[in-house]
């Protein structure tokens, strides 16, 4: 997940996202593969892969970056047909059970994952000769382990891998392609699985095969990439309850169990109440201020709810809750009572009636304190961190010189706003409110540096900014990127799928990237996910590693009519945030399937490729590849190019306070607070905010009730990781300005170097190691305060 100084800061700001829930692997899993419970990569589960990158709440990609659990590992993978099932009384009810399972698309030997052939009704049966094949797969594994990579490791990864893949098609389609069919499925079948999962994370035969091998004499002789497998096998089966007898044992896995499905059906509400709150607007005036985009997008909104005859033109329109509509009322909408109806609702959402994820909350935080005392910690954040490269106190020593340093700059941007309000005349000016923040910062940008992101959107059509985006990939990481269509199932028309050639010319990895939203179906924000990882042990060919393959998802403004999608500045950067997952999945050279691309990484390390390519946004020439006129092909301006250097700080001082406000308070949840104590979630809110918020949030904010990033993605007492990894990020790319921008082989070497160590080393290599192996000492963070404006204040 970001730097940043992003663009257009506080309309960003106030999303407060619809994702994640589940992609960069989210909760603490019970296999570090197989649970990823998104980041995320969102990517957002426990140690276990992250699944998903999802985008941090601020990030130009609102709802990010995040995805649900569960992680899907392996395309490639042949999933083995012939597996084991019950003999039915009826011969020939016995061959017609035989026959469909046969004829399961989740059961099929593929190359690539069928998304276009997988339905909910495939789901139940399909999971469970999955994992009753399985379950017989780990029952010989435990009878015939010995402490040696072929008879443990090997077989180990073949099991989480088959699981991964097939559960990772059936998690992927209900983040892009969801129904109420296909989560009644998910649903029936989700407790088996975590019960697998639980048994094969607890299994003792392999964690004392793992012991043994930690414990061998010819431990020393292991590579890196090894050991660090060995360590965090030990390590999750502690955390995921090995050493737990009888009853607490059973307590453990029916929290587990519940936590799983708390979780669910806390992104389910959130997506419900998002897709539930509809706003018709006949008269135009109303809607006074909104770009001609925003316009289009709200009449085919209408169109699609029944209003046939809707145009951008003469409406009606609908409003949503979905982050592109959001967010142009935000920005744009000069009637200030629509704004705050549209705030207020944002903000409450998924906060009353059926849908309240209030008691869920309230519910998922008792468990995981409940959990912790299990395993003998103080708080779940002592959990979360015994898998990350921070300590709780590192984290809010970081969180504190970061708040710090933005404070003032904070409090300053308020009064900026404030004056210029008033200058326009504002009757509010005096009492702005969260509903006219987006606005007027807007209004300030415009006339502080001439930029109008609207007038922006011709120049940064998504073709040509894909083709710019491939084209820095190749300079700085020497690598192809080609459209492949056709040679994958997709589970969209819109989806487009490529194919990564080295220098050679020969593939190295493939991607999907599903780019527009769907509010219907598509869960928010957006995020990048494993489908296959880079393994040895599931080569093709039994010679050479098995391919990577990945998902990037993002909900940007689609075409309308016969134009192009015209993206937002932040949607170009949120593009090349997820891209920069993908690299680090895509380019690893680790052949250790559980520790390449973004496996084994610990978790406040990941988003650093992702924030690292998101500076590129803002050289000069890779912004002048793509930023070319969708209908004249003429260039963005020197001009504006530099109006959007000097407005890449506007306002960072709120934007960096609000990234803050989310981290401090997933730790003081996860930390100091007490379940069913004196004081509610909302208090704990509120007491944050008092030193990270220059206006209080009001008494009927709800923003934790769609705070999907920690209660149902990955991110719980780990959101700090998105400004620890600023941190290393913003560190990496300071390595390119001082070789210097503008020469073209020291660019190339760098980016060469960049490469070779943060994304081919993968997890096999501790992430400070890797760091240092690329900058050549430890990360500083006065390249990030120098990047945000913020340096000055800070030394002050």
């Amino acid at each position: 997940m970001k730097t940043v100084s992003k663009f257009n800061v506080l309309g960003t700001l106030l999303i407060v996202n619809t994702l994640m829930a589940s992609r960069i692997s989210l909760t603490r899993s019970l296999h570090p593969i197989l649970k990823r419970t998104p980041h995320r990569l969102p990517f957002t589960t426990p140690k276990l892969f992250p699944k998903s990158h999802p985008c941090p709440l601020w990030s130009s990609s609102f709802s990010f970056c995040l995805s649900l659990h569960k992680s899907t590992i392996a395309t490639t993978t042949s999933i083995s047909p012939s597996l084991s099932f019950s003999c039915s009384s009826s011969m020939a009810t016995a061959a017609a059970v035989d026959d469909t399972l046969q004829s399961n698309p989740l059961l099929q030997e593929f190359e690539f994952p069928p998304f276009d052939s997988v339905q909910a009704e495939h789901v139940r049966p399909g999971i469970r000769a999955l994992l009753k094949k399985l379950e017989d797969d780990l029952v010989e594994l435990e009878r015939t382990v010995e402490p040696s990579w072929p008879k443990l490791v090997e077989p180990l990864e073949k099991i989480v891998d088959r699981l991964s893949v097939v559960w990772g098609i059936v998690n992927h389609l209900k983040s892009v392609k969801d129904s109420s069919e296909l989560r009644s499925a998910i649903e029936e079948v989700q407790p088996e699985k975590v019960k697998f999962q639980l048994r094969l994370g607890q299994s003792k035969p392999l964690y004392n095969a793992f012991k043994a091998i930690q414990e061998s004499p010819n431990w020393h002789t292991l590579s890196d990439a090894r050991k660090r497998i060995v360590e965090s096998q030990i390590k999750e089966a502690v955390l995921n309850g090995v050493s737990l007898e009888d009853d607490k044992r059973e307590n453990f896995n029916k929290i587990e169990q519940e936590l799983e499905r708390l979780s669910q059906k806390f992104e389910e509400n959130v997506l419900d109440a998002t897709k539930k709150f509809e706003k018709l607007i006949i008269d135009k005036k109303e809607i006074e201020g909104l770009p001609a985009t925003a316009l289009g997008m709200a009449a085919q909104t209408a169109v699609s709810k029944g209003h046939e005859n809707a145009t951008a033109e003469n409406g009606p329109w609908i409003i949503t809750l979905d982050g592109p509509s959001f967010l142009s009322v935000m920005q744009h909408a000069r009637n200030r009572s629509l704004r705050e109806e549209i705030y207020r609702a944002y903000i409450t959402r998924a906060s009353s009636g059926d849908l309240d994820n209030t008691a869920i909350i309230n519910e998922i935080l008792k468990l995981r304190l409940e959990k912790a005392k299990l395993l003998n910690y103080n708080n779940y954040a002592e959990v979360s961190m015994a898998t990350k490269m921070a300590t709780i106190e590192k984290a809010q020593e970081l969180l504190e010189k970061l708040r710090s340093a933005s404070w003032d700059a904070a409090v300053q941007d308020m009064e900026d706003l404030k004056d210029f309000a008033k200058k326009q005349g504002a009757s509010e000016a005096d009492d702005l409110s969260h509903w006219d923040i987006s606005f007027w910062s807007e209004r300030l940008r415009e006339s502080k540096y001439d930029i109008n992101e609207e007038e922006l959107r011709p120049y940064f059509s998504l073709p040509k900014v894909m083709d710019g985006l491939f084209n820095l990939a190749k300079t700085l990481f020497g690598i192809e990127v080609e459209l492949a269509d056709g040679l994958a199932p997709v589970w969209n028309n819109d989806v487009k799928f490529y194919c990564i050639k080295d220098s050679l010319g020969s593939p190295i990895a493939y991607f999907y990237f599903d780019p527009y939203t769907r509010p219907s179906e598509k869960r928010g924000g957006a995020w990048m996910d494993e489908v296959v990882a880079r393994s040895r042990v599931l080569s093709h060919d039994g010679t050479s590693a098995r391919l990577p393959v990945a998902h990037m998802v993002c909900n940007q403004s689609p075409p309308v009519g016969n134009k192009p999608s015209l993206m937002t500045f932040r949607e170009v950067e949120t593009v090349f945030h997820e891209f920069g997952h993908a690299l680090q999945h895509m380019l690893t050279k680790q052949d250790e399937g559980l520790v390449a691309g973004i496996r084994g990484i610990e978790w406040d390390a990941v988003e650093l490729p992702s924030q690292f390519m998101e500076n590129w946004c803002y050289h000069r020439d890779t912004l002048m590849s793509i930023a070319k006129h969708y209908e004249t092909g003429e260039s963005l301006p020197e001009e504006v190019y530099l109006k959007l250097l000097k407005a890449r700080t506007f306002r960072a001082g709120s934007l960096s306070l609000r990234q803050l406000k989310f981290a401090s308070v997933d730790l003081e949840l996860h930390t100091t607070y007490i379940p069913g104590g004196s004081e509610s979630i909302y208090d704990v809110d509120c007491r944050v905010s008092e030193k990270t918020q220059v206006i209080p949030p009001l008494p009927e904010d709800r923003f934790l009730c769609g705070f999907s990033h920690i209660f149902a993605g990955g991110y719980a007492a780990g959101y700090y990781s998105y400004k620890w990894a600023e941190v290393l990020s913003a560190d990496a790319f300071s390595a390119f300005e001082d070789a210097g921008l503008d020469d073209g082989k020291a660019v190339k070497d760098t980016g060469r170097k960049f490469r070779e160590t943060i994304l081919a080393l993968g997890g096999g290599k501790a992430p400070l190691e890797v760091f240092v192996a690329f900058r050549g000492r430890e990360p500083s963070p006065e390249p990030l305060l120098r990047h945000n404006g913020l340096l000055q204040v800070a030394s002050a």
